[in-house]
């Protein structure tokens, strides 16, 4: 599995401008090949900051998204941030759940 976390710092003046491009991409983007997740998070402390988690099946399928218009899209509201787009690419080899967490506070010290 392929993860990506982009965070958007975005003009204050602009932030409802970028939501909406935001969202009209949640859709589109899930039906992507390979696409399993698509989430856009606001940062409750600072209501100018946007968080995208996006988990793909491949670096293939990843590669097919940034090649996409709607990808273009997210990058073009560069002009609308206070600093440039973090990005944030990760292999994962192994995702774990609740039973890890169970696990861990199961064992004894």
């Amino acid at each position: 599995m392929i993860a990506v976390r982009i965070v958007l710092d975005v003009l204050p003046e602009k932030q409802l401008e970028v939501m909406q491009t935001l969202f009209s991409l949640i859709k589109p983007v899930c039906k992507e090949h390979g696409c399993i997740s698509y989430k856009v998070c606001c940062d409750i402390k600072d209501k100018n900051s946007f968080c995208l988690f996006e988990e793909w099946e491949t670096r293939e399928d990843l590669d097919n998204h940034i090649k996409t218009l709607r990808f273009k899209v997210m990058l073009g509201t560069k002009t609308l941030l206070r600093k440039p787009p973090e990005i944030s690419i990760y292999t994962v080899s192994l995702t774990q759940g609740m039973e890890a967490i169970e696990a861990i506070k199961n064992k004894e010290v």
